[in-house]
Formats: structure tokens, C-alpha cells, sequence
């Protein structure tokens, strides 16, 4: 699908063209402070804070609530305002918001600082998606592809260095984490300011303000990919509660489990997601991808009725699998959002699709614990079934995407099962 001309997406400067590089490196920046604090979040305000664990769920909760609100007017912002300018002034509030949350001393105080970070977070991550299809041009899904490896190892090195942070125990390693992860804020806003001024995109005349709303296969999509964005917390969450407590693999298996889903997704996202560019190929990629989870859940059930060793192997198998099935849900995400979106509403489509994906996490926790750990095996069985059906609606989606707007340059055959 090509999507060029003056009122489409900027022509494309060949591959690791100068804004690649820099969106690419902000990113990266971005996501090791993001990897420095989340993964020590939780007990810098418990132990440190000393407030209960009660309490900071319920300030999160109420936090990550009010941030889904902001996706669609923050998108709908980026697309009138231009992207990197909301981006920029998004990133500043989280570096503030951020850094105050080491002055932060109660429940209130956690709940109003937390709801500004997940405001602007909302507002950014619509921008951000349209900023990646101004700078990917013609072929933003296999930018996004690219970028999301860099995402990856900036997660995992920030990871690592909460974790030194974790093991001092001290206040000090806590708070200078907090620290660093408002310094990548500013630095991330300071490396979007290389990129070009990207001129805002007309919008065509006598179209509704609120566009993405209406727009009943895109509403379609955004469902479909919240749910299936059950699949993250599956290995995160889910994976490790079943095999410390129903399995006789070796505890350090979960930590298996978590490196050999990030440098997986690491190795191939670049490498499928290049393959997964237009609405068609997205499809295709979504139903793969339910067909690799339809495998790789009855496999992880499976692991609690075999001995410790063939459990510890089923469980690292069934990662191997779940792990290809996730980058190619996410290569074939990254073709449907940016293929059904029309250029001069990216921010407020991306902003929608944001608010499904995060409703969809948000909602997983208590589905995953409560229904397919209080089923067991056959939770399992029927999660897997409903990842496949998911993915098997990826085809019939993409097309009638593809009917309700004009695709210019072999729509047809983009759209081929």
C-alpha cells in the first residue's frame, strides 16, 4: 500500500534515514528510564513510602483510569498542533510529574501526582504514534517494527539497573531511579527537538472532528487488538503465578521465562515485522499469531503434569512459541493501525487504538487470575481457543477495513487471504 502524494505521508529518505535515527535513539532513551522505575515502582512506595500495598494499587488504578480518557483529544491535539511539539510538552509534564513523586509522602499526594503522569503518558503515546508514521513515511509498520527492538533493549538495560537498585535497598537507589527515569523524559524531549517540523496535514472538508469514533472497522480492530493484547500479561503474570504454584519446574525458571521472551522478540521483531506492511499482511500476521498462541497455552498448561525437568523444558518451549506469536500480533497491530488510519487523524486514531490496549491490560489481571487459574488446565484450553478466534477474525477485518476507504495501487490483492 503506498500512500504517497502532498497530502499523504512524507516521502521516504531510505532506510535509517536521519529522524529514524533520532526517534529511534529518543525512544531507546525513553524506555531505560521507563525500564528503571516500573520495575521498581511498586516497592519504592511500600517499603519506602511505607504506605500499603492496598493503597498504591488503588492510587494506580484510579491513575491509569483517568489517563485512558486522554488519548483521543490528546491525539486529536497532535494531528491539529503537530505531533513532536505535543510530544515535547507531554514529555516535559511526565519529567515533572515524575520527579515529584519523590516528595510524595501519602495516599492523596500518590493518587494526584500518578493521575498527572498518566495523563500526559496518555497524551504522549497518541502523539507518539503519530509522530512514528510522519517520520516512517510510506512504510511506518516496518519503521515501528524496528523501533520496537531498540523499545525492547531499553526496557531490559533499565530493568537491570533497577535491579542493582533493588538489591542496595536503600532510599537513596530508589529515588536516584525515580531520578533517572525523569531525566529520560528531558532527554527524550530534547532529542525530538532534532527532528524536522513536520507540517500538520489538512483535513479533508465536512469530515466529522471526532472521525476515529466512527469509524466502525477501526472501532472493530481497536476491540480485537485489546483483547488480544491478553497475550503480554500471559507471560508476565500469569506464566510465573503457574509455575510457582502448580508446577514442579525450578523456580528459576521464571526468570527463563522473561529472558527468553525479550531476546526473542528482540531477534525478530525487525526481521517479521518488515514482512507485515499493509492492512492484508497485518491480518494474515494476526491470525498466525492466534494459531502460535492455540499451541503455546495448552503447552503451558501441560508443564503441570510432567516431572520438574520436563516441566522446566515444556514451560521454556511453550515461551519459544508465545514469544513468536506476540511479534507477530504486534507486527500485524502496527499494519492495521497504521493502514486504516487516514494521515491527517494518525494521532487520534493511534490515541483511540491506545485507549482499547489499555483497557484491555487493564482488565487482564483479574480475568487471567480469576478465570484461567481458578479453571486450570481447561482455563488454559479455553484461552487458547480464544486467542485463535481472535486472530482468526485478523483477514475479514483487514478486508472490510479495506472496502470502507479508498486504497490506491492494488487494493485487491493487499487484501488476499
Amino acid at each position: 500500500m503506498t500512500k504517497g502524494g502532498p497530502g499523504g505521508r512524507t516521502a521516504r529518505r531510505g532506510e535509517g534515514s536521519a529522524p529514524e535515527r533520532v526517534l529511534i535513539a529518543a525512544s531507546f532513551v525513553n524506555r531505560v528510564g521507563n525500564g528503571l522505575f516500573n520495575a521498581a515502582s511498586a516497592l519504592y512506595f511500600t517499603l519506602v513510602v511505607g504506605l500499603p500495598a492496598a493503597q498504591v494499587g488503588a492510587a494506580l488504578t484510579i491513575a491509569g483510569l483517568t489517563g485512558l480518557l486522554a488519548g483521543i483529544p490528546g491525539g486529536h491535539l497532535a494531528d491539529r498542533r503537530g505531533a513532536r511539539t505535543v510530544m515535547v510538552c507531554a514529555l516535559m509534564v511526565q519529567a515533572v510529574s515524575m520527579a515529584a513523586l519523590v516528595l510524595v509522602d501519602g495516599w492523596l499526594a500518590l493518587t494526584a501526582v500518578a493521575t498527572v503522569d498518566q495523563l500526559a503518558a496518555a497524551v504522549g503515546g497518541a502523539a507518539w504514534g503519530a509522530l512514528v508514521a510522519r517520520v516512517g513515511g510510506e512504510r511506518p509498520a516496518r519503521f515501528r517494527a524496528r523501533l520496537r527492538t531498540f523499545v525492547n533493549l531499553g526496557v531490559i538495560l533499565g530493568t537491570v539497573g533497577a535491579g542493582l537498585a533493588v538489591a542496595a535497598g536503600t532510599r537513596g537507589a530508589y529515588v536516584a531511579l525515580i531520578l533517572g527515569n525523569a531525566a529520560s523524559f528531558l532527554l527524550c524531549a530534547a532529542l525530538l527537538l532534532l527532528l524536522p517540523a513536520y507540517p500538520v496535514l489538512a483535513a479533508p472538508p465536512r469530515r466529522r472532528r471526532w472521525t476515529a469514533l466512527s469509524d466502525r472497522p477501526f472501532l472493530a480492530f481497536t476491540a480485537l487488538f485489546g483483547a488480544m493484547g491478553l497475550q503480554y500479561p500471559v507471560v508476565s503474570l500469569l506464566l510465573p503465578i503457574w509455575i510457582s504454584q502448580h508446577t514442579e519446574a525450578p523456580r528459576w525458571t521464571v526468570a527463563a521465562v522473561f529472558a527468553v521472551n525479550a531476546a526473542f522478540c528482540v531477534l525478530l521483531q525487525t526481521r517479521i515485522g518488515s514482512r507485515v506492511e499493509t492492512p492484508g499482511d497485518g491480518g494474515r500476521a494476526l491470525r498466525t499469531a492466534g494459531l502460535l498462541f492455540l499451541v503455546s497455552c495448552p503447552v503451558m498448561a501441560l508443564a503441570a503434569h510432567t516431572p520438574v525437568w520436563a516441566a522446566a523444558g515444556l514451560v521454556v518451549a511453550a515461551v519459544f512459541v508465545h514469544s513468536l506469536g506476540e511479534v507477530f500480533e504486534s507486527s500485524g497491530g502496527f499494519a492495521l493501525a497504521f493502514g486504516l488510519a487516514p494521515d491527517d487523524a494518525q494521532g487520534q486514531y493511534q490515541g483511540l487504538l491506545g485507549l482499547g490496549f489499555s483497557a484491555g491490560q487493564a482488565l487482564a489481571p483479574a480475568l487471567l487470575t480469576t478465570v484461567v487459574l481458578g479453571l486450570g488446565t481447561a482455563g488454559w484450553l479455553l484461552l487458547a481457543v480464544f486467542f485463535a478466534v481472535l486472530g482468526a477474525a485478523g483477514p475479514p477485518l483487514a478486508r472490510w477495513g479495506a472496502r470502507t476507504r479508498p486504497l490506491p495501487g492494488g487494493a485487491a490483492e493487499d487484501v488476499a487471504v
